[in-house]
């Protein structure tokens, strides 16, 4: 038996124009890796490296060549000896500096190791028994945009919304905020909000403490990342729970990892295996979470289905979840077919709806 890996470049388009604090989206790109068995080339197991725009680690012009050097390397030496331990493997194997690599390659390991049958972890997720909740995300966008997108969101049935600000006036945020609450009670509706590093560092906490008349379950990334004092200070007296995003990007090191929960303290750390490595380095950001008492949840960053499908099986081993930010595959003309969909705010898997991925060819 022989191992073989070979990536695909795929452009997703997006249904709508989707804005963030860090500009507008209409595209993105990933590579789909391929790894079959010369002598059952019916077993495909499939990955997502998808590193994003201005964000990732990994996102460099000659991100492609990079790729396409692993996939030799892999190619040159026997991957099979190494399908016992995947995660510790590969972290030997890929430079820590390309975190959707090995987010992509762990998965498609694991999904040939269980038959190419899109399985990465088996459990009632993926049997069609249990639904996993989801927050119903509102992109940025002009105010009514943004309030259509909220009127679809609950007529849907979320019982979370999730707002992106820091890119239109903040009064007007704040009256979106309040369109809501006029609406529904923190009882009924939870509140989100994602500031992608947006606040200047010097009005934070003044809007924190506006904020924080709408009752919002938490912010995610209040001030630019790499400010750790400033970041820590701000945990302390925020009236409003915060939750590090960006921040995590880049720590890589046990730890390191740990020294940063223990300095800063948030109220809760957001896990996007894409910008994390794989879902190894999950693992140790859930345990030293755990271990801190810090809240924590699981959120795609953009993937395909093929991305969000590994993400959301990893998400449901755990019981008690939090409702996790997984309703990304609705955003795109071209996602690949898959059985994964949204049911009043749940990501479900219907085991009755086949997996389309023909294709999907390597070079």
């Amino acid at each position: 038996m022989s191992l073989r890996v070979s990536h695909l470049k795929y452009t997703l388009h997006f249904t709508f124009e989707a804005g963030t604090s860090r500009g507008t989206l209409t595209q993105k790109d990933s590579y789909f890796l391929r790894l079959v068995d010369s002598d059952r080339p019916d077993v495909v197991g499939y990955g997502e490296c998808g590193p994003l725009r201005g964000l990732s680690l990994d996102d460099v012009p000659d991100f492609e060549q990079r790729l396409t050097e692993y996939c030799d390397y892999f190619n040159a030496i026997d991957l099979q000896l190494f399908s016992w331990n995947v995660p510790i493997v590969l972290n030997q194997l890929i430079s820590q500096q390309h975190p959707s690599i090995l987010f992509g390659l762990e998965t498609a390991m694991l999904d040939f190791l269980s038959g190419g049958q899109r399985l990465i972890q088996a459990n009632e997720f993926v049997n069609g028994h249990r639904a996993i909740p989801i927050n119903g995300l509102v992109w940025m966008g002009s105010p009514d945009f943004m309030r259509q997108q909220i009127d679809e969101k609950l007529a849907a049935g979320y019982t979370t919304i999730k707002l992106k600000i820091g890119a239109i006036d903040f009064d007007q945020e704040c009256a979106l905020l309040g369109y809501i609450r006029q609406q529904y009670s923190p009882e009924q509706i939870t509140l989100r909000v994602d500031a992608n590093g947006a606040f200047r560092p010097d009005e934070a906490l003044a809007k924190l403490e506006r904020l924080a008349e709408y009752g919002l379950h938490s912010i995610e990334q209040p001030i630019a990342a790499g400010q750790h004092e400033l970041l820590a200070d701000l945990c302390r007296q925020t009236p409003v729970p915060i939750a590090l995003d960006e921040e995590l990007i880049g720590h890589m090191e046990y730890v390191d990892k740990f020294r940063l929960l223990k300095k800063i303290q948030p109220q809760f750390i957001i896990l996007k295996p894409t910008l994390l490595g794989g879902l190894r380095h999950c693992d140790e950001w859930i345990e030293l979470a755990n271990r801190l008492s810090i809240g924590w949840w699981i959120t795609s960053a953009l993937e395909s289905n093929i991305g969000l499908n590994a993400i959301a099986q990893y998400a449901a081993q755990f019981k008690n979840l939090l409702p996790q930010g997984l309703g990304t595959g609705q955003l795109y003309h071209n996602n690949i077919s898959s059985p994964l969909h949204i049911d009043h705010g749940t990501l479900r898997y219907d085991t009755s709806t086949p997996w389309h991925l023909n294709g999907l060819r390597p070079h």
